[in-house]
């Protein structure tokens, strides 16, 4: 083979053949005049290839998969092996037609044939002469075009010393390409420097260039070979140029690249990449904020404290870490409405109208926003519109379900302010309240203030939702955190761990929400305004759901109200048989729940009533799920009805005593808490202290066992309230005298027989209407928590006022005895 550098030679060994003589891959002078002074006839095969174009002296691989084209394989390996090979115009084209060749191609002779496992056929084939298409003959079996042979025009007589400086040049370029580009072999700059002629050069570095197929196509057709090859040089430098700019970048990037910024490898190119088109990085983002302060109006110290941070940003490399950490900060400081707020609408009916609107009854909350309102609009007025005033803080205390989260809402429409929720349920940690400090990773603020930046005002209506279910525990107390931002004294001045500068949070609304205020820390409770929302009643569960309820179930089920209606007693019905509880989150559920039904029967064009009745009820709920309360007579002694509150609203409860033989031990069932249990002890105490007003005989207390017992027995019961009730129950069980019919009552009891107030009696006065009461038992102490009842309410109930427990007993036991009195049956077994 010569010394020649065989530079197909690794090509070769992939497809697992040795170079032979048959293929010399670098031409010589004599051995390119040879292939020049070829002859060939009028008459070839045409090979139409893709991607890919042929030049003379040149040798590729083809592999070869149409039917055609196999076909012409084979037949010129049967004669001389000499084909046409043409560039397809269009590669996707997998059967070309005559127009879809190139014009100009290069005759071509088969130097080996091999068949790959897969059926294909791969041929290496080396061009010999440049030829042009003058007509097609035939295109099958395949096509058989006239041709004409094409010069290559390398005349180096007048232009010796040009073509000698365009070879120099292109090798150099080619060399110089091949240094910059890492996956090129270095034996490649051997095979270079063995070309000897221009011609042969120019075809090497035309067919192994970069650049694509049909910039290939145009070098072929170029007629003048020294054109060529300036084309071609020209080409070359540019891809020169670019992949030195590529390396220059490359370098640059590298030597800020270290373990540990890897990361940030493509942020640096970008860098780069600005520097030499002349754009600016960080220095736009500065410029940007600083026009956005100039329109920002904000109190002084703010301003300061923004510029000296602008200031921070512009020394700072954009490629920094610390750089998006402040960005985000500057950003954050221009979000926060400092000083912002909303205008209040001061029209107090308008904002009754809303509040009523939206809620029915709670008529203390109403009271007190309109309360508000009015001192707000006089203060206004006499300051000249100088309206500051540090807003309330409320808490809506009451059980789950009467509104409590959904009046904040209304209080906002009402007052034509923003409205944020914040939900405290389960937060156990402090930068919940107060945030991060920016020395953190990831630090944000506080949730406060991120919500006053999502209101975009400072006086928006926050609610602080669930503010009983904040968890403390080791992990942190966020409760105490809230001290500073719910006390008006302190809140102008709040401080925010990522703000690092004071906020003023005076002019906010802050509403709270909690169930119970037990679990409230006691500072933080005396820091709000607590008002109480008491249970329901069944009037007024039954407007809700006219009003509410059922409208707004019609239109979340598609319904039209025409198309159906629910009868009052219904409503009644599902208000006291199907749900038990102080709001009405299921009653909506129950109401959503026969929507549904009716739905269903409209979608399937099945009947159902248009008109709900209490009978329609349980075929479309089931079976009751609570028994309706009523007050059930008995001719029992020592059995007394009392009257309970719980989270749900007032119940009515019955007490029974009774007497066995015994040696005086008291027995005390019902699950009963501590203060219940000690109720009935101070009841039967003083019981035993006065028995004599009673007529009873005190030998009868060690002689006979009492077991007083609380029915229902599964539901945890407490309070001091049944004391009057034990009382007359064992007053009656001791003189067997009958209890009044249709009588309930409330009280606690002191040991020298005095009865004291209790609470929820609204609650309790409902629930004895409800069942059946005709008179009521309670303190005298309670008749101010009587007269806030509306007087509807207190239709066909009699209250009676007691000081003391003798009171109770007049009114409460009949002189008719019901057996005869146990002192009786003691004297008369003495006798015997």
């Amino acid at each position: 083979m010569s010394k020649k550098q065989n530079y197909l030679q690794p090509l070769m060994s992939e497809f697992g053949v040795e170079p032979t003589g048959e293929i010399i891959p670098l031409l010589s002078k004599e051995e390119e005049a040879e292939m020049m002074q070829e002859e060939f006839g009028d008459e070839l095969p045409i090979l139409p290839i893709r991607n890919t174009v042929l030049f003379p002296g040149v040798v590729i691989p083809i592999t070869v998969g149409r039917k055609k084209s196999l076909r012409l394989i084979r037949d010129a390996g049967e004669t001389d092996g000499l084909i046409g090979v043409v560039a397809q115009v269009r590669p996707e084209e997998e059967n070309p037609s005559a127009s879809d060749l190139s014009k100009v191609g290069t005759v071509a002779r088969i130097m080996k044939t091999l068949t790959m496992p897969d059926g294909n056929v791969t041929i290496f084939i080396q061009g010999r002469r440049r030829f042009e298409i003058v007509n097609i003959i035939t295109e099958k079996p395949y096509f058989v075009a006239n041709v004409n042979a094409l010069g290559e025009n390398f005349d180096t007589g007048e232009n010796a010393s040009e073509a000698e400086a365009l070879q120099v040049a292109l090798k150099d370029v080619a060399k110089q390409i091949i240094a910059l580009s890492p996956e090129i072999p270095g034996d490649a700059r051997i095979a270079v420097d063995n070309i000897e002629t221009l011609s042969f050069l120019t075809h090497f570095l035309c067919s192994n260039a970069r650049f694509g197929s049909q910039k290939k196509q145009e070098l072929l057709e170029i007629e003048n070979g020294i054109e060529r090859a300036t084309d071609l040089l020209s080409l070359m430098t540019q891809e020169v140029q670019l992949l030195e700019l590529k390396t220059e970048i490359q370098s640059k990037v590298h030597s800020d690249i270290d373990q540990q910024q890897r990361d940030y490898f493509l942020r640096q190119q970008m860098k780069v990449l600005q520097d030499e088109l002349g754009e600016e990085g960080g220095e736009q983002d500065v410029v940007r904020l600083r026009e956005r302060a100039v329109k920002k109006e904000w109190p002084e110290n703010v301003r300061k404290h923004f510029d000296k941070e602008l200031k921070r940003i512009a020394r700072m490399n954009s490629s920094s870490p610390d750089f998006a950490v402040s960005m985000n900060y500057a950003e954050f400081l221009l979000d926060l409405p400092w000083g912002e707020t909303t205008k209040d609408n001061f029209d107090l009916k308008r904002g009754k109208r809303i509040l009523d609107k939206e809620h029915y009854g709670l008529d203390k909350v109403k009271q007190r926003i309109l309360e508000y309102l009015a001192v707000l609009k006089l203060k206004r007025e006499l300051k000249g519109g100088d309206e500051k005033m540090r807003g309330p803080i409320l808490c809506l205390y009451g059980p789950p379900g009467v509104g409590k989260t959904s009046l904040g809402k209304s209080i906002a429409k009402a007052l034509n302010r923003e409205y944020v929720r914040m939900s405290l349920g389960g937060v156990h940690d402090e930068s919940e309240v107060r945030g991060h400090r920016k020395t953190y990773v990831g630090a944000m603020a506080g949730k406060v203030i991120q919500n006053i930046k999502k209101a975009g005002t400072s006086n928006p209506v926050f609610v602080l939702d669930e503010i009983d279910k904040v968890s403390s525990d080791f992990r942190g107390d966020p409760s105490s955190a809230l001290l500073e931002v719910l006390d008006p004294e302190q809140n102008e001045n709040f401080v925010d761990n990522y703000l690092e500068i004071e906020y003023d949070l005076s002019k906010t609304l802050f509403i709270a929400t909690s169930n119970s205020l037990d679990t409230i820390q006691p500072a933080l409770r005396d820091r709000m305004e607590i008002i109480e929302l008491s249970g329901y009643t069944l009037d007024e569960k039954v407007e809700i759901v006219k009003r509410h309820l059922i409208p707004r179930q019609l239109e979340e089920h598609g319904l039209d109200k025409k198309v159906v209606t629910i009868t009052k007693p219904a409503i009644i019905k599902v208000i006291e048989q199907y749900t038990r509880e102080s709001g009405v989150r299921s009653l909506e559920r129950k109401i959503g729940a026969i929507f549904r039904y009716v739905a269903k029967s409209i979608a399937l064009e099945e009947e159902y009533p248009s008109k709900i009745k209490p009978t329609d009820i349980s075929k479309i709920l089931g079976a009751e799920v609570f028994e309706k309360e009523g007050y059930e007579e008995n001719e029992m002694a020592g059995v007394v009805t009392g009257l309970a509150w719980t989270s749900v609203g007032g119940e009515i409860l019955s007490i029974e005593s009774i007497l066995s033989r015994g040696k005086g031990k008291l027995t005390l069932s019902g699950q009963l808490g501590d203060v219940m249990k000690e109720s009935a002890m101070t009841a039967l105490s003083n019981l035993r202290a006065h028995a004599d007003k009673l007529d009873i005989d005190y030998r009868i207390f060690d002689q006979y066992d009492l077991h007083i017992h609380f029915p229902a027995g599964a539901v945890p019961k407490d309070g001091p309230s049944a004391g009057i009730t034990i009382y007359t129950s064992l007053a009656s069980l001791f003189t067997q005298r009958k209890v009044r019919s249709r009588l309930a009552m409330t009280g606690e009891i002191t040991l020298s027989g005095k009865v004291l107030p209790v609470g929820g009696i609204k609650e309790k006065v409902l629930a004895a209407k409800r069942a059946g009461i005709s008179d009521v038992i309670m303190c005298h102490k309670n008749r101010k928590d009587v007269e806030e009842i509306a007087e509807g309410y207190l239709e066909g109930l009699t209250i009676h006022y007691v000081k003391n427990v003798q009171e109770v007993i007049d009114f409460a036991l009949l002189d008719e005895k019901v057996d005869k009195p146990l002192n009786f049956v003691i004297s008369e077994e003495n006798e015997k």
